[in-house]
């Protein structure tokens, strides 16, 4: 026999949640068969079968939080192994009958009660007359009526004395009385619980309850952390996206066909990027303590929406990337992220941030660092705006708003403006990109 248990998977992972058992007790494996499927703080890593055999039984459960190196399952070794657990299960059965005399003795005993709960139900009935004589505003008997309180028992916050919708909310009734009725009262205690996951706290209007994926406490958690931790601010430009828009249209066929790959808006963003952080070398830097960690190489991280939410792989080493590099770099990323398939290498490191918000025609937002990184450029759509070439002419122009989120505490405004100034020039110009980026 050997257990299934959680691989190692990283030195910053501890934990994770199995998301889904892909085989139950009983079935039959191989060694290095798919067990299940569980999401980490930033992967999604399959657990494989490292024996031949059958399984046993599993310890653990989909949606069960577990530790690496904990079991959370056992293997059998040889097909015959199922029949034991058969047998057991057979063997259990008889006992369930075995066990059904004791529990015909437990309502011998209510005889002598049966007196005594007669009264007890008279007690519940009074209680629509307590109601009725109580000070309470219609929307509070309406929902008193829809919880199944009494609104004798409601305290009244109201200085008239009348209760209102939310004192009802607020109440929440004493335990108190469940002894004496044992019996009676356990049956309905299911049947209040049961509205909880689709009522609100709104007058009972339907709700969906939802628990958070892992990933998605963990953006939570990083978000927040980003905000409360770097004195973050933002400025603001624009570029004119008009000798981009035209570079593009007139090499895009020869590009792909050359490199089999498109031409798109990021790897010029990315040089230009590039070019304005070995101008700016504090936006290529973190803290540490009280260092200033400033880093001389560009590990570019670009934020990619998948279905479990952002995730920010990274490009290395990317100023040393042509172009169709870097574009072949964020194809094979996305499409990583997109399926699940992403290493704890492709995420970890990265020195500067680029997130694109305008392909969901975000027209102007504020990104949130990707701490410890002091320093995120938010793209966002492309639109085509009048804009005043001199004092006599305007043209349409494909016009993008840029906006760049620093850290205050290493980073001054002058100089977060002057690199953002630095990235609508390399961009306006991209002869200048191709030699500073």
């Amino acid at each position: 026999m050997s257990d299934i248990r959680v691989p190692e998977m990283g030195e910053s992972i501890v934990e994770g949640t199995i998301t889904k058992w892909l085989v139950k007790e009983g079935d039959a494996v191989k060694s290095g068969d798919m067990l299940a499927e569980l999401e980490t703080d930033k992967v999604n890593i399959e657990i494989n079968a490292e024996t031949d055999g059958v399984i046993e039984q599993l310890l653990r459960k989909e949606g069960d939080t577990v530790q690496v190196g904990e079991a959370i399952g056992r293997i059998a070794s040889g097909a015959g192994a199922a029949a034991p657990s058969a047998g057991a299960a057979s063997a259990a059965a008889p006992q369930a009958p075995a066990a059904a005399p004791p529990a015909a003795a437990t309502p011998a005993a209510p005889p002598e009660p049966v007196p005594a709960a007669a009264p007890q139900p008279a007690v519940p009935a009074a209680a629509p007359n307590t109601a009725a004589a109580v000070n309470a505003s219609p929307a509070a008997r309406k929902l008193a009526r829809e919880r199944g309180i009494d609104l004798g028992q409601v305290p009244a916050d109201d200085p008239m004395g009348r209760i209102r919708a939310d004192s009802v909310k607020g109440y929440v009734p004493s335990p108190s009385p469940a002894p004496a009725p044992s019996a009676a009262p356990a049956p309905a205690a299911p049947k209040a619980a049961a509205p909880a996951p689709t009522g609100s706290a709104e007058g009972g209007k339907p709700v969906e309850r939802r628990k958070m994926s892992r990933r998605r406490m963990t953006i939570a958690t990083r978000l927040v952390e980003a905000q409360r931790t770097a004195a973050m601010l933002t400025t603001f430009n624009e570029v004119d996206m008009t000798k981009i828009m035209d570079i593009r249209k007139r090499r895009k066929q020869a590009f792909q066909e050359k490199h089999d790959i498109g031409l798109g808006f990021m790897s010029f963003f990315t040089k230009a990027v590039i070019g304005a952080l070995k101008q700016y070398p504090l936006l290529n830097a973190e803290i540490q303590g009280d260092e200033i960690l400033v880093k001389q190489y560009y590990d570019i991280g670009i934020a990619v929406s998948a279905k479990e939410g952002l995730v920010v792989p990274v490009v290395r080493d990317a100023e040393k990337l042509s172009f169709a590099g870097i574009e072949k770099q964020i194809a094979q990323l996305a499409e990583k992220a997109r399926s699940n398939s992403l290493a704890l290498s492709d995420l970890q490191g990265g020195t500067f941030t680029i997130t694109n918000g305008g392909v969901f025609g975000s027209l102007l937002s504020t990104p949130i660092l990707n701490a410890p990184q002091v320093g995120i450029l938010g793209m966002h759509k492309i639109q085509i705006r009048p804009v005043a070439i001199d004092e006599e002419r305007m043209e349409n122009r494909p016009m993008m708003y840029i906006a760049l989120s620093y850290d205050h505490r290493i980073v001054d405004g002058a100089e977060a403006v002057r690199f953002l100034v630095t990235v609508k020039q390399l961009l306006e110009d991209p002869e200048a990109l191709l030699i500073e980026g």
